[in-house]
């Protein structure tokens, strides 16, 4: 049964991840935004503060399972990851309406954002379905699976986090 189990998670994991990032590529790069009568402009600072919240809730998290303190520490990663949900509809429906910001540094500062933008983007692709094997492996007490992979899972996840507070300031 766990290969059976194992393999409709990776079909899980596999359909959300593609989906989603075809989805957000689809309203990032194709569709142009407007056409929807809502003025969503606080959105951005609304979003901001959840990735803020999440990236606290992630250290925070960090800090309960080296301190031994387990059912905190999973209380504190799906809050985390309920902010960076809440963050994710809340991205979506920004765009839908407004369509994209576009940058308006000059110089050696408008070189600093895209690199940004662009690691950002990219980790944000992995973390999906890096969060969901992640906490697969601790529904099913893998531990020791759980423990390897976090460690890549949550400074990625941090790093988006982070970067996307970053981002909202360097638009404003």
């Amino acid at each position: 049964m766990r290969t059976q189990d194992d393999r409709s998670f990776w079909v899980f994991n596999a359909v959300v991840s593609v989906a989603a990032v075809g989805f957000l590529g689809w309203l990032l790069l194709v569709r142009e935004g407007g056409g929807v009568n809502a003025d969503l402009s606080f959105m951005p600072a609304v979003n901001a503060a959840l990735n803020a919240c999440s990236a606290t809730l992630l250290v925070l998290g960090l800090v309960a399972i080296r301190s031994g303190r387990r059912e905190l520490h999973k209380r504190l990663m799906v809050s985390a990851f309920a902010a960076s949900a809440v963050f994710l509809v809340g991205y979506v429906l920004y765009h839908y309406a407004h369509g994209d910001t576009q940058y308006q540094g000059e110089g050696a500062v408008r070189v600093v954002y895209f690199a940004i933008l662009i690691t950002h983007v990219l980790l944000s692709i992995v973390m999906l379905p890096m969060i969901l094997t992640t906490f697969y492996l601790a529904a099913k007490e893998r531990f020791a699976a759980h423990k390897k992979l976090a460690r890549w899972t949550l400074p990625i996840w941090l790093y988006v986090s982070i970067t996307g507070v970053t981002i909202y300031f360097m638009l404003r």
